[in-house]
């Protein structure tokens, strides 16, 4: 199959610090060029990749001193794409929303998988003009805040199976804290948790222009505050490899309806259980009492931290094995993208018959495939659009 992935420029892909989404575009990506297909990947100049790649900046624009607003270079990137759609049998988009009026007339050839938050009042409207574009979520609860548009699969996240080796033992003695410096990550509850337990806490994170304030004003002298705190800052994949290995456990005290939460499955990788606030994404991800525990509160995490023990780290790498490799991930959008073009086939027959086309008309991939994962039982530097 003739595939276009096309990735945010914000990062290279794969990044090389911070870059959620354009991690799993390059795990994708090399992991359909290694089953076969023919796969060309539209992202920043610096990319590496196995695929043919379209180089749409010189460099991961959020490591560009230089530049000043990502626009301009995604209007070029969607000029790439217009030039070479007619090449790919699919185009999967990574951007959100900016390429809508580009492929209203091939939608039945393309996905958009959403990583990002939909709870937001303006993707109504938006959705409303764009009925047609085929959708892919990263979990059952993201679908959930929009639940009347072309939802047409959930293929949740996976990673190499030997990205990250298991480590049997935490030989660190202290909980982690791995992602970005926002209110939203929980940061400070992190601090809290931490100090509540008893425990040392490393936190490796990225501190956003936006959230600047954020961290000088309220983390930072939380952090300076509580000498069983360290501020490690961003770290790379070989650094995430031992900082979560050696972990007691993650630390994933969220306050917002995270999409998925990529940092719980590479923690899983490690076998080391997350302790995660039941927000968003999180009952669909761990398995309470087996790859970590859920909780409501601080307190109820604090405890949870004493029960740690309790958890077998090879059950943890187990439950990521079984749910959430990069071959698992592949073969289901794989699935999505031939069952697209089967739905459109009657389309292209219609059209090569020359039956003609009415003006403006665009054509609906109905929204009943494949079937999304079960949902686990439930109780009780500025993105152009929405933030990871």
């Amino acid at each position: 199959m003739r595939i276009a992935q096309i990735a945010p420029l914000f990062e290279r892909v794969p990044p090389k610090l911070y870059g959620g989404t354009e991690r799993i575009v390059s795990y994708l990506t090399e992991e359909l060029v290694r089953q076969g297909h023919d796969v060309t990947l539209f992202a920043s100049g610096d990319s590496k990749t196995s695929a043919k790649l379209v180089r749409c900046c010189d460099m991961a624009l959020r490591l560009n001193p230089i530049v000043k607003d990502p626009l301009p270079y995604h209007v070029i990137m969607m000029e790439e794409v217009r030039k070479k759609a007619d090449s790919f049998d699919i185009l999967h988009f990574h951007i959100d929303f900016l390429h809508a009026p580009l492929v209203r007339d091939i939608a039945h050839r393309t996905v958009t998988t959403h990583h990002g938050r939909l709870d937001l009042p303006d993707l109504v409207p938006f959705y409303g003009v764009f009925q047609e574009l085929p959708l892919v979520s990263i979990s059952n609860d993201q679908r959930s805040h929009l639940p009347h548009v072309n939802w047409v699969g959930t293929v949740h996240h996976g990673l190499p199976r030997d990205l990250l080796p298991f480590r049997p033992k935490a030989s660190g003695g202290y909980l982690a804290f791995l992602g970005r410096i926002s209110p939203e990550k929980g940061p400070d509850r992190a601090i809290e948790i931490a100090a509540k337990a008893g425990m040392p806490l490393k936190m490796a994170a990225k501190v956003d222009r936006v959230d600047q304030d954020y961290w000088e004003e309220k983390i930072r002298p939380m952090v300076e505050a509580h000498p069983n705190v360290e501020f490690i800052g961003e770290i790379n994949e070989h650094e995430k490899a031992s900082f979560l290995g050696e972990a007691a456990a993650l630390l994933f005290p969220i306050d917002w309806p995270e999409p998925f939460g990529l940092v719980m499955i590479e923690s899983m990788a490690c076998g080391t259980p997350v302790i995660a606030f039941r927000r968003g994404s999180v009952p669909e991800i761990l398995e309470d009492g087996v790859s970590g525990f859920i909780v409501e509160t601080v307190d109820e995490a604090a405890a949870a931290v004493a029960r740690l023990d309790a958890l077998d780290r090879a059950r943890v790498r187990a439950a990521f094995e079984r749910r959430f490799t990069v071959e698992r991930m592949a073969r289901d959008y794989v699935k999505i993208y031939r069952d697209l073009l089967a739905r459109a086939e009657p389309l292209r027959t219609r059209r090569a018959s020359g039956r003609p086309k009415p003006l403006h008309a665009v054509e609906r991939v109905p929204a009943d495939l494949p079937p999304a994962p079960a949902m686990a039982k439930q109780n009780g530097a500025d993105r152009l659009s929405v933030r990871h």
